[in-house]
């Protein structure tokens, strides 16, 4: 396997086949959440790749939405029990795409894998759309899931997080920098199609994920990542950052983003949105 101190969080797909060429146990991982998401992945997916169902398998929705929004962690024995149901174990090497450039759920199973301190962990850069246009093997048939043994004995997410008090106080204080990586339309409150309230956190910029692409939707190089965000993290201690979306998961493509151009992963705010909106916070408009 590649040196884990060397590991890029992205691979490209010709990187991947030469990857399973020289190590075919690679688990490949399908994370898509597009509509149909897993009638299109039992259709046709990645050669060997095991489907991930967001809101099953990488969240611990609520009845009630207030308490901790549309995509709340699961519990991390939960996760961790999850991971060894699908074989998945400390030394295996995960491959994880989705259908949307990383911003379905990729990017939110990578955090978690790291979060329970998982080494060889990496996003398709480009994801389904870029297999494909590469012709990368494809099939349709599941892969025989088998069991692993305890995969690890952490007890709680190792990747900084904070919750939503933590972030209405962060919202009053100049200390912190909140980045909402919503599209700018949402962000400016112009309209909200998933939450029941349109608008920001006070104090929150606008730094939309997908500018972490380039038009061919590809990733932007780590060179150009590092000048986009570069002043951010001269400004501000990466605890000192807090990122969030919409629902806590494409917050994670934009610290997949930071991690890929060698900044320390700052704080997540898995509520995000959702929960804000509908916790009577204060909100602003553009």
């Amino acid at each position: 396997m590649a040196n884990q101190n060397d590991l890029s969080p992205m691979i490209k797909v010709d990187e991947l086949k030469l990857l399973i060429d020289q190590f075919p146990e690679v688990v490949i991982v399908d994370v898509s959440n597009e509509k149909n998401a897993k009638e299109n992945y039992l259709q046709q997916h990645l050669d060997n790749a095991i489907f991930l169902d967001l809101n099953k398998d990488l969240a611990d929705i609520k009845t009630d939405l207030a308490l901790g929004g549309r995509h709340p962690l699961p519990q991390t024995a939960n996760f961790i029990a999850l991971l060894s149901d699908i074989g998945i174990s400390t030394d295996s090497h995960i491959i994880i795409y989705d259908h949307k450039n990383g911003a379905n759920a990729a990017a939110r199973f990578w955090w978690m894998m790291k979060s329970v301190g998982h080494k060889n962990v990496q996003v398709l850069d480009g994801g389904f759309q870029e297999a494909e246009k590469r012709n990368y093997p494809m099939n349709n048939h599941a892969p025989t899931l088998r069991k692993a043994e305890n995969y690890t004995n952490i007890t709680d997410w190792q990747l900084p997080i904070v919750d939503l008090e933590e972030v209405d106080l962060a919202s009053k204080s100049q200390e912190y920098l909140i980045i909402d990586v919503r599209e700018k339309p949402r962000y400016d409150g112009e309209f909200e199609p998933i939450d029941l309230i349109a608008g920001h956190i006070p104090n929150a910029i606008n730094i939309p994920f997908i500018d972490n692409l380039e038009e061919n939707g590809l990733f932007k190089t780590p060179k150009k990542l590092r000048e986009k965000y570069q002043e951010i993290f001269d400004e501000f201690d990466n605890g000192q950052i807090i990122v969030h979306c919409g629902s806590g998961v494409t917050a994670c493509h934009s610290l997949l983003a930071m991690s890929y151009a060698g900044f320390n992963i700052p704080k997540l705010y898995p509520g995000s949105w959702s929960e804000w909106s509908r916790n009577h916070k204060p909100i602003e408009k553009t």
